[in-house]
């Protein structure tokens, strides 16, 4: 895993600064400390910094092919380069390293733009044809790795992060209004925004292409959700074998690396399905790490140890107390670059640094089996909302959604307001929003704490407004679980999940996560079960449990879903290490930044400090506006440019005009 940086001149040759590159990439140096490089020309630089994992001595980049036309800076990993390298040296090709990065140019020298229809990994990818004076920028299918980009001044500018950008003179990070609003109603923005005002990101499964000053965006894969009439008809025995073989294939070709790849390991379901099919089938000696928590409402200790002792495995763990979640917030803020409605970041950046401490580079993880199987509760929520509206008389009505939630509510009056809230919006099933709406009316509650000059600037614009007309021509077909999927995972999964809770909180420890259950096969088999099979009656994610029936135990199998979270209230006003907090929230801050009111804040903090239970909105509040404000001052009010233009470059190409290469 890597860091890459890049600034294209659009309207030809023009002065570009290695020192500008050498900021670029140095702001973001923690994603690549080993090894880092840059290629230049009279029209393009890029950069790259490099975390070595495989050919740790030869894949120095940037790389080129043969005759030195096309070259590379690349961020990921290529999990099929084997087998690709095999079928390019067939054909001629003739390779200079052992990296899977160099599979690239060649492969573009056989397919063109068409290969990255070969590639099964996570990647982002800056390409260089000289002869052609072609830059192609391509993400993986489904945006595990980040790639964010601006033009100004007749240049495309673009980098693994929106920090890096800013490092460049003339480009200054400032808010985007409609994607504050875009937060505080999906908890993210839109898939190709950020919360920076014309800083954009590629979306996932596309790749831009920009040849002598024009510049086009182009789709090569989009989440695989099928109709009912292209659904798998096996039973399911046969379906959760093939995903036991899918699975499999998909870990073992995750565990290429020249260094030891270990796994995370939580308790739940997705993390030891990978990791036990790493046991049974490729290293008994796996290293695993796991998170625990102080406040023992989010704390899954007693089934990671059942899951360490059934496996034998060298298990190592820590612990996110409430000091640290509150001590590490701003941290983490640095590192997404967006506001955030929770504080789980926190813990998963802390378990990154004990792998990094523990001399490893690689972890398996977990994530993507809850959008791929139908794991989250939302999927839950909203089949047992249209089995409501349609029987409104049910005895067991009161009781439904009570089961969806027995950790979180636990009282009556928070069983009453639960029931209350699930039964809005029963009139409105054939709503495409239907299994969102609700939760999204009650994060844009939020909103009330605008400031009056927030209000003003967004001039009526309405998030969810603009959702319905971008949704594909095929959402229309799905069934009720189908398009709850597909919102899940094209807006949340990438752009939140993914970054905030995956690349972004690993690579800030420079550590590199490997996500099994997003490899594409997987996804395309599973795109094409029955929605039956992945939610049977209230029981989610089915068709995994039965795929791992035969390498789990049953306590594993069998147990509720246990949603990841981390303490909000507890976590930052629980401790005394709230003194930046405070800060950040007074009033004059909150004046400065312009975003919210800030008597309405003062009185978000007092309903904090009085109140031992916050309610799930105010929880969210309390996150939301810490964190806009920890962005607003790291970004905004003190950004720390021109402070990273001196680290050392291990390789330079340099073919600009009168230069010596």
């Amino acid at each position: 895993m890597c860091g890459i940086a890049g600034i294209l001149n659009l309207s030809g040759p023009a002065p570009l600064s290695i020192e500008t590159l050498k900021s670029m990439i140095g702001i973001m140096r923690y994603r690549g400390p080993d090894e880092s490089g840059v290629y230049i020309d009279d029209t393009i630089g890029m950069a790259h910094t490099r975390l070595s994992i495989i050919d740790l001595s030869g894949g120095t980049q940037p790389i080129s092919n043969e005759n030195k036309k096309i070259w590379v800076v690349f961020n990921g990993e290529i999990f099929n380069y084997p087998e690709l390298r095999e079928q390019l040296i067939t054909r001629g090709h003739v390779f200079s390293t052992t990296s899977d990065t160099e599979v690239i140019v060649h492969l573009y020298e056989e397919k063109g733009e068409a290969c990255f229809n070969e590639l099964n990994g996570q990647f982002a990818i800056a390409l260089w044809d000289a002869g052609t004076q072609t830059l192609l920028l391509a993400r993986d299918r489904a945006g595990i790795r980040p790639l964010h980009y601006t033009t100004a001044e007749n240049r495309l500018l673009f980098a693994s992060e929106c920090k890096a950008l800013f490092t460049v003179e003339g480009i200054s990070p400032e808010i985007d209004p409609a994607a504050i609003d875009q937060t505080f109603t999906f908890w993210t923005t839109m898939p190709g925004t950020t919360v920076f005002r014309n800083i954009r990101e590629l979306c996932p499964g596309h790749y831009m292409k920009a040849v002598r000053g024009r510049i086009s965006i182009h789709k090569y894969w989009d989440i695989p959700l099928y109709p009912k009439d292209r659904w798998i008809d096996d039973p399911p025995d046969v379906i959760g074998e093939k995903i036991h073989e899918l699975l499999t294939d998909a870990i073992r070709i995750r565990l290429r690396a020249d260094v030891p790849v270990g796994a995370y390991l939580s308790g739940g379901l997705d993390s030891s399905g990978i990791t036990s099919l790493v046991v049974n089938n490729f290293n008994n000696e796996v290293r695993t790490f796991g998170i625990r928590f102080d406040e023992h409402a989010f704390d899954e200790g007693a089934h990671q140890r059942h899951m360490v002792d059934y496996l034998k495995v060298n298990h190592s763990e820590i612990r996110a107390s409430n000091r640290d979640i509150a001590t590490h917030f701003p941290s983490i803020i640095w590192h997404t670059e967006r506001p955030l409605l929770r504080t789980a970041p926190v813990p998963l950046y802390l378990l990154s640094g004990l792998v990094r401490n523990s001399n490893f580079k690689v972890v398996l993880t977990g994530e993507g089996a809850d959008e791929v199987f139908g794991g989250y509760n939302i999927f839950r929520e909203v089949l047992a909302r249209k089995f409501l509206a349609r029987n409104p008389d049910s005895p067991g009505r009161g009781n439904l959604m009570g089961r969806l939630y027995p950790h979180i509510f636990r009282n009556d009056n928070q069983r009453r307001a639960l029931r209350s809230f699930f039964g809005q919006g029963l009139k409105n099933i054939d709503d495409p929003l239907f299994s969102h709406r609700i939760r999204w009316n009650n994060t844009s509650r939020i909103k009330r704490l605008f400031s009056s000059q927030m209000q003003s600037s967004l001039s009526g614009y309405s998030a969810a407004d603009t959702l319905i007309p971008s949704l594909p021509e095929q959402f229309s077909s799905l069934d009720s679980l189908g398009k709850a999927q597909y919102l899940e995972t094209w807006i949340f999964l990438s752009n939140y999940l993914l970054s905030s809770q995956g690349d972004r909180m690993a690579m800030a420890n420079s550590v590199e996560i490997r996500l099994p259950y997003l490899d594409y096969r997987v996804m395309e088999y599973a795109g094409k079960i029955s929605s039956t099979w992945k939610i049977l009656g209230m029981n989610e994610k089915f068709i995994l449990k039965k795929s791992f029936e035969k390498i789990l135990p049953p306590e594993i199998t069998s147990r509720p879903k246990h949603p990841y979270r981390a303490p909000i209230q507890q976590g930052l006003y629980g401790t005394k290490a709230t003194g930046y907090i405070d800060s950040m929230l007074s009033p004059q801050t909150v004046k400065n930044a312009g975003i919210f009111d800030p008597g309405k804040i003062e009185k978000l903090k007092e309903k904090v400090t009085t109140n031992p239970v916050m309610s799930e909105v105010d929880g969210m509040a309390l996150a939301g506006v810490l964190s806009t404000q920890v962005l607003y001052d790291k970004f905004i009010a003190d950004f720390p440019a021109n402070r990273f233009s001196d680290m050392s470059i291990d390789l330079v190409v340099d073919k600009r005009t009168g230069a010596r290469t």
